[in-house]
């Protein structure tokens, strides 16, 4: 609808500066606050069927019965509105609907914040400076715990029948129990799709792993419809490979390779640091299991002496640490270590850094699940040389991989 040049003249006919349009007591404030009214006395007309002082209203059994005073908070900062009333209270206004106190997107712009890690105080001072809004602790909190629905629907969503790689990895957590501080572990489940993108299938929040813990995970992915895991990705062990091995049987488990390296070198003085990252890249970067497993003795000759607990891990850990060597560059590239899901958990931290801990695990769900939106919304691309690896998956599985 056009609005004519007239009716801005006569809006404007006392502009003298940009506070008479976007102040405290502007034009527009005042035009959104007359228009929400208008609208909401057009509602009540069409619900009572009659227009205000028309005869055709008496006898109806309902009639207009004054205003309300409401206040709305938005981006123009607190609007003052008048809403109709009708005798039966009857009258539920569908532009502001009853109860209804934030407005243009509000709740939007305080879960925006929140997500980004900024505090309930905050939140409430940047409000303040940017719209001239008071808000409530109260107030953000009844909006973020809007969220926890949707967590419990993104959690139990349908997921792909086949994900050729699944990365597991966790961060650390604080969460208030029983009048203490605990740390528990949000662990992530990042799936790679067969068009080669990236989805967080899940987040789960314990204080321990373990076998139990692990079946409960690979349990629910599968009732929520995956059928199928060529390859997972983990930095540790407690209790995963015998979980995944009773619910996706054909499922290989491969231990970060770049996790046992930082593990390796936590040790070792700065000045030898570079020589022995450099020997364990002879092992990870050989081109086959044979050579690798000769590099590994090499590695030993050299370095038991000095650091023995070194190569005793690698050895002890050495079958889950050599799968990746059965696939070509392509795809061994992708999945001898879990940085995909490693920079995500980075992001997080930052997110949860201003948090010296969470009153409840719906808290602490509630703001990773909101700062994984942000995130997944910039995964759009397939992680790289994926349409190389696909086709080195064709061969591989091809009784397993689903024609598209």
């Amino acid at each position: 609808m056009a609005i004519r040049d007239e009716l801005i003249e006569e809006l404007l006919k006392e502009y003298k500066n940009p506070q008479d349009l976007v102040g405290k007591d502007g034009i527009i404030k005042e035009l959104t606050s007359r228009l929400i009214e208008k609208a909401m006395e057009g509602e009540l007309t069409h619900q009572l069927g009659y227009s205000k002082h028309s005869p055709q209203g008496k006898n109806t059994g309902n009639s207009r019965n004054g205003t309300s005073s409401k206040t709305l908070k938005g981006e123009l900062g607190e609007i003052p509105i008048k809403v109709p009333r009708d005798r039966n209270g009857e009258f539920d206004p569908q532009i502001i609907k009853k109860h209804q106190t934030r407005f243009d997107g509000f709740d939007e712009k305080i879960l925006s914040l929140y997500s980004r890690g900024m505090t309930t105080r905050d939140i409430q001072a940047h409000l303040k400076e940017l719209y001239g809004v008071d808000v409530s602790p109260d107030l953000i909190s009844t909006v973020t715990d809007s969220v926890i629905q949707e967590v419990t629907e993104w959690q139990s969503r349908p997921l792909a029948a086949v994900y050729p790689i699944l990365y597991l990895d966790a961060t650390i957590v604080k969460v208030r129990t029983e009048g203490r501080v605990i740390n528990k572990s949000a662990y992530l489940a990042v799936g790679i799709t067969l068009d080669g993108t990236k989805d967080v299938l899940g987040i789960w929040l314990e204080q321990t792993e373990g076998a139990k813990f692990w079946l409960k995970v690979m349990t629910e992915l599968k009732n929520r419809g995956v059928q199928d895991i060529f390859i997972a990705c983990v930095d540790g062990l407690k209790g995963f490979p015998d979980a995944i091995e009773a619910t996706f049987p054909q499922a290989e488990v491969q231990l970060c390779v770049v996790h046992m390296v930082r593990n390796s070198l936590r040790f070792i003085p700065w000045k030898e640091r570079k020589q022995v990252a450099a020997d364990l890249k002879t092992i990870y970067h050989a081109t086959t299991e044979e050579q690798a497993q000769k590099n590994l003795s090499a590695f030993a000759a050299r370095w038991d002496a000095k650091y023995p607990t070194i190569a005793k891990s690698w050895q002890a850990n050495w079958s889950r640490l050599i799968p990746f060597f059965a696939y070509p560059q392509e795809i061994r590239k992708i999945i001898y270590t879990t940085n995909a899901i490693e920079s995500l958990n980075n992001t997080l931290k930052k997110t949860i850094k201003n948090r010296a801990s969470f009153p409840t695990d719906e808290a602490a769900l509630k703001l990773l699940y909101l700062s994984l939106k942000n995130i997944m919304k910039k995964w759009t691309m397939p992680v790289r040389d994926w349409a190389t690896a696909l086709n080195q998956f064709a061969v591989l599985y091809e009784d397993r991989l689903p024609v598209h």
